[in-house]
Order: C-alpha cells, then sequence, then structure tokens
C-alpha cells in the first residue's frame, strides 16, 4: 500500500515536517525510514558540493558520500539503486532556500546508476554515483518560481567569488559541460558559476570582444562585465570554460542582437590561445 504523506506536488514545507511526515532522520540527502518504507532525496541546491540537475524530464542525482569514490552499494546508495525491486518509495525534495523543502513527487529510476566525475569535499577529483530518475505521477517536473533560481544562482555566484584562483580554475576545468534546464515562468539554464567567475577573471577587467576596460565598477569595485556563451546554451553550447567569455555591457547586448560571425570568430581565437592551466593572480 502507498503510504499516505498527503503532501501536493510544489508544496513547501520545513525539515521538522518533512522529518515528521516520512518519519525519518532530519539530517543528509538520503534519508531512509523503515516506519514508512520509503527513501528521502533531497537535492539542496544551496550545498555546493554536489552536480544534480534536470536534463528534460530526467532528474540527475548524485548518491551519498562527500570524499573520494562513491559506492553504489554503500548505505541509502544501495537502497536506491534496488528501489525497482526493493518496495521503498523514493520520494524527491528540492531546496533552493536553507530550511525550504519543495516536494517533486515520487519518483523511481529511470535507467540504469552510472558514474561520472566530480568534486569532493577537499575539491580532489573523484568517481560519484548518479541515479536518473522520473517522476512517477507527472509528466513533466513542475514549475518553479523563477525568483527561486535566481537566488540560487546568485548564492552560488557570490560562494565562487570567494574561492581562490586554484580552487576557480579546478572547478571549471571539472564543471558539468551540459547545462542543466528547469522548467519555471520561462525555461531558465542553471549554470556554473565557476565557469562564470573563471572568464571575469581570465579576462581581467578587459571585454574580449571590444578589447575596452569595463565601462564602470560595481558595488563590490570590480570591473562590471558579463559573461557570455559563444555557441549560445539555448544552441546546444555547452556550460564550459572554453565556450565562455567575459564582455562589456555593449558588446554583450550586440553579440545577442547580431551575433555577427567576425565577432564568433574572433572570441573563438580568443579562447584557441588561451591557456585554460593558467590564472594570473588578480
Amino acid at each position: 500500500m502507498a503510504f499516505q504523506h498527503n503532501l501536493k506536488l510544489g508544496e513547501s514545507i520545513n525539515n521538522n515536517q518533512l522529518t515528521s511526515i516520512f518519519l525519518c532522520s532530519p539530517q543528509g540527502g538520503m534519508r531512509r525510514s523503515h516506519k514508512t518504507n520509503t527513501l528521502v532525496i533531497v537535492s539542496d541546491h544551496t550545498n555546493l558540493l554536489y552536480e544534480d540537475r534536470w536534463e528534460g524530464k530526467v532528474f540527475h542525482y548524485t548518491g551519498m558520500g562527500q570524499n573520494g569514490d562513491q559506492d553504489i552499494n554503500y548505505m541509502q546508495n544501495r537502497t536506491l539503486a534496488e528501489s525497482r525491486t526493493n518496495g521503498v518509495e523514493i520520494h524527491l525534495f528540492e531546496v533552493f532556500r536553507e530550511s525550504e523543502y519543495i516536494y517533486m513527487g515520487e519518483v523511481s529510476l529511470s535507467a540504469a546508476p552510472y558514474e561520472e566525475q566530480q568534486l569532493d569535499k577537499g575539491d580532489k577529483l573523484r568517481k560519484v554515483v548518479v541515479f536518473p530518475v522520473t517522476l512517477k505521477s507527472a509528466k513533466n517536473p513542475i514549475a518553479v518560481p523563477e525568483k527561486l533560481v535566481q537566488e540560487k544562482n546568485a548564492l552560488k555566484e557570490k560562494n565562487a567569488a570567494k574561492l581562490t584562483n586554484e580552487q576557480v580554475l579546478n572547478r571549471a576545468l571539472n564543471a558539468s559541460r551540459k547545462a542543466a534546464t528547469r522548467k519555471t515562468v520561462a525555461k531558465t539554464f542553471d549554470r556554473d558559476p565557476n565557469v562564470m567567475e573563471y572568464a571575469k577573471r581570465w579576462a581581467s577587467g578587459i571585454c574580449q570582444l571590444c578589447e575596452k576596460s569595463a565601462p564602470y565598477f560595481n558595488k563590490k569595485n570590480k570591473p562590471h562585465l558579463h559573461t557570455h556563451h559563444i555557441k549560445w546554451l539555448s544552441k546546444g553550447g555547452e556550460d564550459t570554460i572554453e565556450n565562455t567569455v567575459a564582455l562589456c555591457p555593449n558588446c554583450h547586448d550586440k553579440m545577442h542582437i547580431l551575433d555577427l560571425q567576425e565577432d564568433v570568430h574572433k572570441l573563438k581565437q580568443k579562447v584557441k590561445n588561451h591557456n585554460f592551466k593558467l590564472l594570473m593572480e588578480v
């Protein structure tokens, strides 16, 4: 018999409510409850460690383990991996603000778990187990308020700006190549903040198209430049440092209105000639 939680898709609850409803632990990203025969998986987007993402209708959820290679047989990784046969219900929540858990719905594995590389808590590259899941009661992921996605992206950008050049380079080089997408009021792309931060530091305050200094400094006394994907994400471009440059607002506007081939070629040449293993102190 299915567990009766009485939550509606898109409903927001706090951690205490989640714990009391599912009778699970108040901590962790994967919370097993034997009393309700459920596994709550929490994708906390305020946590910079895991790279969970929607790709269309499939949510790619990173397994347990913060340091070193992950093991598919480790604790709740195994529960989720065997969820097609063990009878455990899987319920997905996403977090965009601290202590605000949005119920996305019951999910099930849509394909076999696979391995990919991500950075661990110590910024060391490791293998992680990724579980592709889809919603059981809805054809598409529910739309979340665009403001929440913007707040999450702003938080990640703020945290990326605090990193050392070495950390930014390491995280940008190992960022997921495909931009995550999700449904809001309008379709938005979850851009990797480390890729954006790298492009700005590489530019060192100079627009990479017109080659003039940024028009002004922002409130944090940093040159105001926009990051731009040479091949737009909406056209299949990758969210990588090889496809991202920093432009003054005027040139950024020009690229989105005209996207002239000579400008595209110039930016591609800059990327081609750049040594991405180096990032000078700024």
